[in-house]
C-alpha cells in the first residue's frame, strides 16, 4: 500500500482528469449515421435488438452531425457525395472519430480500377480511426472496431490528438 492510501477514506477514488473524462467519452460515442450502400443495412443490424449497439454507449444514432462524435461511414462513396461527407464531418464537435466500414468506402470496393465517379477510399476526404474489412461487413465486426475505437479513446490526452488508424479483419 502506498503512504496515500492509508490516509484515505473508505469509498475515495483518486485518478487523473484525463481518465475521468476518457471514460466518459469512451462510454457515449453517439454515431451519425451515414449509410450509402449494402454496408448501411450491416449497420442498421447492429443497432439492432440482436446485435444491440446499446450496451456499448453507442446507442442513440444522431441524424444531425451536432450531435455525433462519431461518424460511420458505410458504403460506396462517390465524387458528388465526397463534400457532403466533408461538411458533415467538419460540422461535428471535437473530437470526433470516423469508422470506414465496407471495402467500398475503404478502397473503392469493386469499383476502385473502372469506376471513375468512386472515391479510392473515404481517407482521401475524412481522417480515418479504424477500418472495418469486408464486403460487407458482418455486424460483429462493426462492434469489433467500436471497441476498438473506445480502447482509442481511453488511451488518448485530452489535449492534442494523434491519429493512428486500425484495421478490423471482417469475417
Amino acid at each position: 500500500m502506498s503512504p496515500i492510501e492509508n490516509k484515505l477514506p473508505d469509498g475515495v477514488l483518486v485518478t487523473s482528469l484525463d481518465t475521468v473524462i476518457n471514460w466518459a467519452r469512451r462510454s457515449s460515442v453517439w454515431p451519425v449515421t451515414f449509410g450509402l450502400a449494402c454496408c448501411a443495412i450491416e449497420m442498421m443490424a447492429t443497432g439492432a435488438s440482436r446485435y444491440d449497439i446499446d450496451r456499448f454507449g453507442s446507442g442513440p444514432f444522431r441524424a444531425t452531425p451536432r450531435q455525433a462524435d462519431l461518424m460511420i461511414v458505410a458504403g460506396t462513396v462517390n465524387h458528388q457525395m465526397a463534400s457532403r461527407l466533408k461538411l458533415l464531418y467538419d460540422q461535428m464537435p471535437e473530437p470526433k472519430y470516423v469508422i470506414s466500414m465496407g471495402s467500398c468506402a475503404n478502397a473503392g470496393g469493386p469499383y476502385w480500377e473502372h469506376g471513375y465517379s468512386v472515391l479510392k477510399g473515404v481517407d482521401k476526404v475524412v481522417p480515418v480511426d479504424v477500418y472495418v474489412t469486408g464486403c460487407p461487413p458482418r455486424p460483429e465486426s462493426l462492434l469489433d472496431a467500436l471497441l476498438n475505437l473506445q480502447n482509442q479513446v481511453i488511451k488518448k490526452k485530452t489535449i492534442g490528438r494523434t491519429r493512428k488508424p486500425i484495421v478490423v479483419e471482417g469475417a
